[in-house]
């Protein structure tokens, strides 16, 4: 039996693990951040999984300094402090190696990278196949054919493992050995290895190729011609140095036992407990195939003391940076902490309650009579579909007291349910009720196909916990475990997993589907107890109760009435998709001589750089394959390369085609013949609306045949036309307002284009002397510099030199100093709070906005900058579509709002109410939400046979 042992280095691999998931951050019930622990996890199954190694261990740096920090003083010491984040996760990263029963070396002195070569020495001794397991290149120096790098794949990519001719390849070097001769000569920015001043990659291995070894290359320094020689020469002692601080020690007092590296069966009550208190709920299942035990605790004392004590310096690939000092605490926000603390959850087993179904006339009014004395009642809907606009009413739960709760079962039969709803028509029209519910529009939808409209007001806890807490996760069962220290029924106990074989909540016993539905509705009237305080203790209660909440009727009504699709039309341009996606394909295949799979990366790669060389630098991925990203092939297509022009043209045309001409019609819903997109009213944490089935933000607009799709999109009949409102330049003059810039606000009251105005001001010129390409770059910095893009993005953006970028960002700095001084302000605002808001209050909190380490910080940072600019936005549309709905119904007219993309509204819209409606719409767009410095707010209105037209 081959016999193959997998070498991890840890802090690779976690830091790794944490920066993939930086922007979409896995947080706990307890706000724990847990990106390091999931990404290593992963990696580790991954490995146990496909690989079958026989033996295994994980390598750690230790906080002692090594001997290379005696040698040389700077070494490593440009590294960033250790996000707090993985400071904490290190230790439940070494608890779920134990878990696995997989030993965790490290011996103070020497670094991962030296346990891991002398490990590998000594195994590959005895005749195992090493892998070792990272990213980092350095470890190219002990490859053989027994040792071997094997580098995970990186968001989605290839495993790449690497011999002696791969590493050869990659540093175009004769043998492995000469890899510490590459890195003593040019040396290593991210370890602070100097290497020899100018001397880069390619001329290390020009050297190399002339004479070996570096030894060589600096005893022959006087032969080398021109500055090159005298870099050599004057840097002779730093490359010697360098040469040694590179080398990956093999003598490390670290023993080889076989027995202890073997792989064993997995301590599953280890893993179950740590997999509890990290709430890898899935991931235990799939791998202990059992539900683990729900842990609701927060970060516990050592977390927090890891945290704020001795800060190790590590940088993105792991390395830990020893030295005696204690670094200074970092601050660390613990801005949204607000939920008691459990150290296990309970069930409805363990909680006295008092569930009742109610079946039958006489029982179902008494329950009406009982709970009209109540102002606040609970209500939750049971259906058989999750789509509400599909659903049929299956049941209806109520509650109105802690602990107890009613079930009122609904049959299939329609008429008899709808005799059971008249019974309750008293409570559903009584505006003087407020009925409380968890994603409430979903209930309000699935009782508007029943007539049923709620007249009272509104509490939905999912929209209190995103004011409260935008960043977290909000299922019922989640807020239920975070609040209330409670675990739910799962829905799988009643009506088995997802999958073809899963049944409905019609076809579940009438016991079972009470203890469901009642504590459903039960759990939720205590979830609103504990968000009451909250939204005041947040001071969030103004954006719940001015901009979210009154949005669910909104939406409701808008999911309700969809959109008409013209499907004769998305039939006919998809055929002209296909018919012009195979004349792109043609093209390509014509100027490359050669027929390939166009939508394999890797064949198109080889294609355009191998075979037909258009880029002799062009750049890999971290697999070895050349990229071919729409950035890439438009560098190409600037530079003439026809082939390039045509592989984009066939990849626009081949995802129009499937993603929106050929899915839009599958889309359309049996009942209505119309589309009826699902609106996420807490999903961005900026506030923005997101949708689903179809997601109308991505509908394309950036190219001519992208907008095609828009003609789709029609009036429900002949008596009706679309109108198509939008703001005008909102983010700029929501910058403007909140910044109080003056050269700006007076641009936007001037009426004069801002971005001819900015040019103006930039670039020092009158306003009629501004050309069309400094109105372009201004308009790029205008929409940059406020999202944190600096001179190098808006270099590569615009095709100019850095010095050139340079030069117009402070420019624009200069002239409009106010912009300047609002970014500064919020940054530190946001570090001495913890949070930054819009307008109307709502708030994003940044708990890294303290971190030590500039790359986290600097995530935060942007996020303060920017998330008061696109949330004053979004709370502004959300105004204003409360406005104009209104509006519309005080007038009462029969045309209807259906659609809501970014900063644009849809109406479909009798025509005789159109002159009617336009001014109505605008009036109440520009009040939504007055700017500060009476900057203006400026929506516009088209019509048309189509949203294309109308836009």
């Amino acid at each position: 039996m081959e016999k193959k042992l997998f070498l991890l280095d840890a802090y690779a691999l976690v830091f790794r693990a944490y920066y993939a998931l930086i922007r979409s951050p896995r947080i706990t019930s307890k706000n724990k951040n847990t990106n390091a622990q999931f990404g290593f996890t992963n990696t580790l199954v991954d490995l146990l999984n496909k690989q079958k190694p026989t033996h295994m261990a994980v390598c750690f740096d230790t906080h002692e300094p090594t001997e290379r920090h005696t040698d040389y003083a700077e070494y490593k010491a440009n590294r960033q402090e250790t996000p707090e984040d993985i400071l904490i996760a290190v230790p439940d990263i070494k608890r779920i190696i134990k878990g696995f029963n997989i030993p965790c070396v490290e011996t103070d002195g020497y670094e991962a990278d030296d346990v891991i070569g002398t490990l590998a020495k000594k195994a590959a001794a005895e005749g195992y196949e090493v892998y070792m397991v990272t990213p980092d290149k350095d470890y190219g120096q002990l490859v053989s054919e027994k040792i071997k790098i094997y580098k995970p794949g990186y968001q989605g990519g290839d495993v790449e493992i690497m011999g002696p001719e791969e590493v050869c390849d990659k540093w175009n070097i004769k043998n492995v050995s000469q890899v510490i001769d590459v890195l003593g000569l040019m040396g290593d920015a991210v370890d602070n290895i100097p290497g020899i001043a100018g001397v880069g990659e390619k001329t290390a291995a020009k050297l190399l190729a002339e004479y070996e070894t570096l030894e060589n290359v600096v005893a022959n320094a006087e032969n080398i011609k021109g500055a090159l020689g005298k870099k050599v020469v004057e840097g002779r002692d730093l490359a010697i140095l360098s040469k040694k601080l590179a080398t990956i020690i093999t003598d490390v007092p670290v023993e080889f036992h076989e027995e202890d590296f073997k792989v064993k069966d997995w301590n599953k009550e280890a893993l179950k407990e740590i997999f509890g208190e990290l709430e890898f709920r899935t991931l235990a299942k799939r791998l202990l195939g059992e539900d683990v035990e729900a842990v609701a605790g927060a970060a516990s004392p050592a977390d927090k003391k890891a945290a704020a004590g001795k800060t190790l310096q590590i940088d993105l690939f792991g390395n830990v940076i020893g030295g005696e000092e204690e670094a200074q605490p970092t601050p660390v926000i613990e801005a949204e902490d607000d939920a008691p603390s459990f150290s296990t959850l309970k069930k409805l087993s363990d909680v006295p309650h008092e569930y009742s179904a109610i079946t039958g006339a006489d029982a179902v009014n008494n329950l009406v009579q009982q709970l009209s004395s109540f102002d606040e009642i609970c209500f939750d809907t049971e259906t058989t579909n999750i789509d509400a606009n599909l659903a049929e009413l299956v049941g209806m739960s109520f509650s109105v007291k802690p602990g107890e709760a009613y079930w009122v079962p609904c049959p299939a039969e329609r008429a008899e349910t709808d005799t059971i709803l008249a019974a309750f028509r008293r409570l559903f029209d009584d505006p003087s009720k407020t009925w409380i519910g968890q994603n409430l529009k979903y209930d309000l939808l699935v009782m508007k196909w029943y007539g049923v409209e709620f007249r009272g007001k509104l509490f939905d806890t999912m929209l209190a916990h995103y004011v409260i807490e935008p960043d977290g996760k909000r299922s019922m069962d989640q807020l239920s475990a975070k609040y209330l220290g409670y675990e739910p029924i799962p829905i799988d106990e009643l009506i088995g997993k997802k999958g073809k074989s899963q049944g409905t909540m019609r076809d579940v016993a009438l016991e079972k589907i009470t203890d469901y539905a009642a504590e459903d509705a039960d759990i939720t009237l205590q979830l609103k107890e504990a968000f009451t305080p909250l939204l005041a203790k947040k001071e969030v209660q103004r954006v719940f109760d001015e901009v979210e909440n009154p949005l669910l009727r909104v939406l409701t009504d808008m999911e309700f009435e969809g959109v008409r699709i013209d499907e004769g039309f998305l039939k006919a341009y998809s055929q002209e998709l296909e018919k012009d996606a195979i004349e792109a394909e043609k093209k390509v295949f014509e100027i490359a001589g050669v027929r390939f799979n166009l939508a394999s990366p890797k064949q198109l790669g080889e294609v355009l750089f191998d075979k037909l060389k258009l880029d002799a630098s062009a750049r890999k991925t971290k697999t070895g394959q050349y990229q071919t990203g729409e950035d890439v092939l438009l560098k190409l297509a600037a530079k003439g390369h026809a082939i390039a022009d045509a592989i984009i043209t066939f990849r626009e045309l081949t995802k129009l085609k499937s993603t929106y001409v050929d899915a839009l019609p599958q889309l359309i819903n049996p009942r209505t013949g119309r589309v009826h997109t699902t609106y996420g009213q807490a999903v961005a944490v900026t506030g923005r609306l997101a949708s689903n089935n179809p997601n109308l933000q991505n509908i394309p607009v950036r190219t001519d045949r992208g907008k095609e799709i828009r003609k789709a999109f029609v009036p429900r009949d002949a008596n009706h036309i679309l109108l198509s409102a939008d703001y005008s330049q909102i983010e700029l003059r929501i910058v403007a307002g909140i910044s109080g810039d003056e050269n700006m606000v007076n641009a936007f009251k001037s009426g004069v284009d801002i971005h001819t105005a900015t040019a103006a001001q930039v670039f020092n010129v009158a306003v009629e002397d501004v050309t069309k390409e400094m109105r372009y770059k201004a308009k790029s910095v205008n929409f940059g510099i406020i999202y944190g893009q600096g001179a190098f993005g808006l270099a590569d953006n615009l095709g100019i030199s850095r010095t050139e970028a340079k030069a117009i960002i402070d420019s624009y700095k200069k002239e409009f100093s106010g912009i300047q001084r609002y970014m500064d302000d919020t940054i530190n605002f946001a570090r001495e709070h913890g949070y930054v808001q819009t307008l109307m209050g709502r708030k994003r909190w940044l708990k890294d906005i303290n971190s030590g380490n500039f790359t986290v910080r600097g995530f935060a940072e942007r996020n303060a900058i920017n998330s008061p600019i696109q949330g004053t936005a979004a709370d502004m549309i959300k105004l204003a579509m409360q406005k104009v709905h209104a509006a519309m119904k005080k007038a009462g007219m029969k045309s209807k709002m259906i659609l809501q993309v970014h900063d644009e509204l849809i109406f479909d819209t009798l025509r005789e109410e159109v002159n009617e409606l336009k001014p109505l719409i605008l009036e109440n767009m520009e009040a939504a939400l007055p700017l500060p410095f009476g900057v203006p707010v400026i929506a516009e209105c088209g019509q048309g046979e189509n949203w294309l037209e109308a836009h």
